[in-house]
């Protein structure tokens, strides 16, 4: 019997193509199916806003927590965030210079978006943008969905819970934990219908603009891969080398090991043995190190992901054809960084990267053209995200060894 679990995925991959052949063959008639693509996206914005914000505040209340580990989490989380914040910037990096979303009819483009688009991207001064992140009514914020509003405030107030004494902090968060669970029962309801939606938005895709679209989609995925190859063999092998006594070359035949299990599992907790046994026996990471930086970093360092979430903002902008400015590369930046680490317990990237969307205002018409080879990016960016939990126990063993001997 096939397990519900993989037998999704191969529904989705088998409606992929069967949109396509039914756009390649009714043309632009495949616009009957759009309904089904547009009842699934409206689905999954029902869901991904209140799911972000209490992934948030769940996510901060459990960082707030951990910093009382001392300079170990203060070191911990300081390498994750900044990793996290230079993988975004090198997926908007390598969207500008490749421009992956460029080459359709901007003519049809235009006729299937609402003028509204096409006035996105003017650029804000510093303070109107920094004031427009925090909100006057978080109720407000979020009946709206100001993704970066709605982000400041749960970051504020997960962090508020972490400082509660131990008894009202876990009455509060069981709360919001119990919230989170039940909105992801909720997606992973929703997400069966993602086979007839991904069906419409394909055969209405490729109806209106032909196989055009699917070589955009082809080279999204190389720039992608090749994003991550940079974060992956170069920023991480750069910051062992610079921050501890492990050398560059050393650091990358050894974690060759434990990215191998994470392609073939795409999971980052399914890695974690693998990826703690080479720490501590192949890395000399001590176990007091590893036993912290490699569990936190399964959950929330996803730089993979970080990378997908903004390179595929900037690849819908450009097919698009709207134009990005300051106050939007921020936003991007923003809700992507904390996004991806915020994301735990959210079942795959594509409500991240609705998130990211709105933040920027983007349409979020096109994501189900991602769905069909959701799974070869899943495994290429769970290689990255355990990469550089590798490299993070790395560094901050290093750097408390430091400590020590000063001490």
């Amino acid at each position: 019997m096939i397990k519900k679990t993989s037998l999704l995925p191969s529904l989705i991959l088998f409606s992929v193509f069967a949109g396509i052949a039914a756009g390649g063959v009714l043309g632009e008639r495949a616009t009957m199916f759009a309904p089904l693509g547009t009842l699934f996206l409206q689905l999954i914005k029902m869901l991904v806003i209140p799911l972000v914000a209490f992934s948030i505040i769940t996510g901060a209340a459990s960082v707030g927590n951990a910093k009382s580990a001392g300079k170990l989490g203060l070191y911990t989380f300081s390498f994750y965030i900044c990793t996290t914040a230079l993988a975004v910037t090198i997926g908007l990096i390598f969207g500008n210079l490749f421009q992956p979303g460029i080459g359709l009819d901007m003519g049809k483009i235009t006729a299937l978006l609402s003028t509204d688009f096409a006035e996105k991207g003017t650029t804000a001064g510093f303070w109107e943008m920094v004031l427009h992140i925090v909100p006057e009514n978080p109720i407000e914020a979020l009946a709206r969905g100001d993704i970066l509003q709605i982000l400041f405030f749960s970051l504020f107030l997960g962090f508020a819970i972490a400082s509660l004494g131990k008894d009202k902090k876990d009455q509060v968060l069981s709360i919001f934990h119990s919230i989170t669970e039940a909105l992801i029962w909720m997606i992973g309801k929703v997400m069966w219908t993602a086979p007839l939606g991904v069906f419409g938005l394909m055969a209405d895709a490729v109806g209106s603009f032909g196989f055009e679209i699917l070589a955009l989609v082809l080279k999204l995925f190389l720039v992608y891969t090749a994003a991550l190859l940079i974060q992956t063999f170069l920023i991480y092998p750069a910051a062992v080398q610079w921050l501890s006594t492990t050398s560059f070359w050393t650091y990358i035949k050894k974690i060759s090991q434990v990215q191998l299990v994470a392609l073939s599992t795409s999971s980052s907790m399914a890695t974690l043995p693998v990826t703690l046994k080479v720490c501590e026996e192949e890395l000399s990471v001590s176990n007091e190190t590893a036993s912290f930086v490699l569990p936190l970093g399964a959950t929330i360092n996803m730089d993979g992901n970080a990378i997908y979430y903004s390179l595929a903002a900037m690849f819908f902008a450009q097919m698009f054809g709207i134009q990005i400015g300051f106050q939007e590369y921020v936003a991007i930046l923003l809700t992507a960084t904390i996004g991806s680490i915020g994301q735990a317990g959210v079942p795959g990237p594509s409500l991240l990267v609705v998130a990211v969307l709105l933040a920027a205002n983007i349409p979020v018409v096109g994501i189900p053209l991602l769905f069909g080879v959701d799974r070869l990016f899943d495994m290429l960016r769970t290689a990255v995200n355990v990469s550089g939990d590798s490299a993070c126990a790395i560094v901050v063993d290093n750097a408390l060894n430091l400590e020590r001997k000063k001490g």
